[in-house]
């Protein structure tokens, strides 16, 4: 994937899932599924961009893909002065899962193991922006209060990606509360930018306006973009990627909102 070394000031994105795909839902990632397309408009502001692929299904299961994404922030930080990008401005963006992804980098990243034999699982896996499209927040209340998705009911075709633990209602309730971006967010949440079609089916919109709604109680910069009649992937989503680049405008690189 081409990126852009803009300078020792440079930002920097970590795209779990690459935006490979706006119907990506999946947890899946591969080399030859990554629309460089998609970067282009951050590459032209001058952004560095790193297209993560991690280890995807049908091998791995959500839990050992957060962990990659843990893992991949924490070594472009590591790395930032080779690839000349500041390690205190990350911004995370995704699709779907990826989206998914991307919101529990901005929950849940933070400090590495001081005492860690590897330098780079020392460092923080933190970002201090995240920008995404249409991404699930709570798998325990999905669509509605009560509604268990953790490889089950809406989410059934997707049960490998929950893993062994999804066979029985009382691990689904554990693993649900683990996976679930909604309830790690908290006052020290950076800005958050979602973007979600108000006709989608697998990923209802109650999902990003529960968690703006919790953001916003707790302090946190926190939008919402609603895509009106949008459903999964709608045809035109390219042309809403500019709207990322902007919350990243604001929020990394501190300038004033259009």
């Amino acid at each position: 994937m081409e990126a852009r070394n803009n300078g020792p000031a440079g930002r920097l994105k970590i795209l779990p899932e690459a935006a490979r795909s706006a119907d990506a839902s999946s947890w899946f990632s591969s080399h030859e599924a990554i629309n460089a397309g998609y970067f282009q408009v951050f590459l032209d502001r001058g952004y560095t961009v790193f297209a993560v692929v991690h280890g995807s299904q049908p091998k791995y299961v959500i839990t050992e893909v957060t962990e990659d994404i843990h893992r991949a922030t924490r070594f472009i930080r590591h790395n930032a002065g080779k690839y000349g990008v500041n390690p205190d401005h990350i911004g995370i963006f995704g699709a779907s899962a990826g989206g998914h992804l991307s919101l529990t980098m901005g929950v849940r990243g933070g400090p590495g193991a001081s005492d860690a034999k590897d330098p780079v699982d020392r460092e923080s896996s933190a970002a201090q922006a995240v920008a995404c499209f249409f991404p699930p927040t709570d798998f325990l209340n999905y669509g509605k209060a009560g509604e268990d998705a953790v490889g089950v009911g809406i989410l059934a075709d997707f049960k490998g990606a929950f893993g062994p633990r999804s066979q029985s209602p009382e691990e689904r309730q554990k693993l649900g509360r683990e996976i679930s971006p909604i309830y790690y967010t908290s006052s020290n949440s950076p800005p958050t930018l979602i973007i979600h079609g108000d006709a989608d089916k697998l990923a209802p919109i109650q999902q990003s306006e529960s968690f703006v709604e919790r953001a916003k109680s707790l302090g946190v910069t926190a939008k919402l973009v609603v895509k009106q009649g949008g459903a999964r992937g709608w045809p035109d989503l390219g042309k809403d990627l500019p709207l990322l680049a902007d919350w990243f405008d604001i929020y990394l690189r501190g300038l004033p909102e259009k």
